[in-house]
């Protein structure tokens, strides 16, 4: 595979490389207003087409290691071909075997899900929308007659939840229609005690129990303007845009959000112990620190955002949008987050740029990788040394976390090794290691 055309594409991608990370650190430094513009893309376009004719080979041959020495990953020279190629990965999960479980295609498709084991990817058939509880140990799998709740991946059944009918939380007085069919999961968070799941939907955020579901979202009051603008009932006037969630760990609070909404924090009862004003004009994402002490809520505009961090210690709290609060913490302003992790006292978020970025559940800065496209999901393994990224350009990107250095290729700091990306694209044949 070596050629001047591989030699002439590992020599712009480790100098962009280096040149953006310098960049970078200028900027950190001196402010950004002082480091001029970003060193710009140093062309590749006309290479991408071989260096992707490499993967394949590599992938057929079984020459992976030899292929990253030549042919270095890259994001940027893949961009005109996302369009016909990329594709949502919303979910990714690694098991306490180290293989990594994703759902491939965005919640309203048909999607697949797949198990990836060192080199080896297998479809998992029958297997809709998941998601993982807090604490790890159970799976939560959508069906048609509800939400199952597994005891480990693959393991028994340890109740299905009901379906909402969409009437739930309907104000006195206001009709509305149910809804025609299961609301399709953009998140399913099952309790760590089992009992129930989050269900995160555009119809609205319920958490499903086997007698019943009850609505967080939209709120009573919210429902009541909705209702009068929609005299005849329709279902489809109480969606929400936006909608968000996330458990602690002990399953005793929960954090949720829409676009309509402020950042709300509820107790085991479903009682509002926590209404927090957003720091930007829409809430986004919310997500738990590692010992459940913190709880971060990331509101955006446009592609830009703020996160803020509120300690467990302050609630009951309410706080108003854009006032300062000495009990809510800023830390980090300029980030619309759309996927995150926790371990130890930092706090991991993937934004709208393909940046994954941690900090600490107080607001240092700590690290970054750019990965590219829009982050899609993350996870970090039970023994905090594995990370595995997801992006909306259908790419799953995996790091062995304070491995104390990083490939010439790798465009961020904290000396943490991409080891792997796979590239699971529409119009390719079967998923590549890259």
């Amino acid at each position: 595979m070596h050629s001047e055309e591989s030699d002439e594409w590992r020599r712009k991608t480790h100098e962009y490389a280096a040149a953006i990370n310098d960049y970078v650190a200028r900027g950190q430094r001196l402010g950004w207003k002082r480091v001029g513009k970003e060193p710009p893309d140093p062309g590749r376009d006309h290479l991408t087409e071989a260096a992707l004719a490499a993967v394949r080979l590599a992938n057929e041959r079984g020459t992976l290691e030899q292929l990253r020495g030549e042919w270095p990953p890259a994001y940027e020279p893949l961009i005109p071909l996302l369009k016909q190629n990329g594709q949502g990965i919303p979910v990714a999960c690694i098991l306490d075997d180290g293989s990594i479980v994703a759902r491939v295609g965005a919640p309203y498709e048909a999607g697949r899900t797949v198990r990836i084991e060192d080199e080896v990817v297998v479809e998992v058939s029958g297997m809709g929308f998941f998601g993982r509880s807090p604490d790890r140990r159970l799976f939560a799998v959508a069906r048609r007659d509800g939400v199952q709740i597994r005891d480990g991946w693959g393991g028994r059944e340890i109740k299905v939840c009901r379906w909402p009918t969409g009437l739930e939380g309907i104000p006195e007085g206001y009709r509305l229609r149910p809804l025609a069919k299961a609301p399709i999961a953009t998140q399913l968070i099952p309790f760590p005690d089992g009992e129930r799941v989050l269900l995160v939907s555009d119809e609205g955020i319920f958490v499903l129990s086997e007698s019943d579901a009850r609505r967080l979202l939209p709120e009573k009051e919210v429902l009541k303007e909705l209702l009068q603008d929609e005299p005849s009932g329709d279902s489809s006037a109480c969606t929400i845009d936006m909608g968000h969630a996330a458990v602690s760990r002990d399953g005793r609070l929960i954090a949720v959000g829409s676009q309509d909404s402020e950042h709300l924090i509820f107790d085991p009862e479903l009682n509002l112990v926590g209404r927090i004003g957003s720091y930007s004009e829409y809430p986004h994402y919310s997500l738990f620190s590692a010992n459940d002490a913190v709880v971060a809520f990331n509101s955006c505009h446009f592609y830009n955002g703020v996160t803020i961090g509120v300690a467990i210690e302050h609630l009951p709290l309410t706080t108003e949008p854009y006032e300062a609060d000495g009990r809510v913490r800023t830390l980090q302003d300029g980030a619309r987050v759309y996927a995150g992790a926790a371990r130890g006292d930092e706090l991991i978020i993937g934004d709208a740029y393909g940046y994954v970025r941690a900090l600490s559940t107080t607001g240092e800065y700590r690290w970054q990788q750019f990965i590219g496209s829009t982050i899609g999901a993350m996870d970090v393994s039970s023994d905090n040394r594995k990370l595995v990224v997801t992006t909306y350009a259908g790419l799953i990107s995996i790091f062995d976390l304070d491995a104390g250095r990083q490939e010439p290729h790798q465009i961020g700091d904290g000396g943490h090794l991409d080891v792997r990306r796979w590239l699971f694209w529409r119009n390719e044949a079967k998923p590549l290691i890259w």
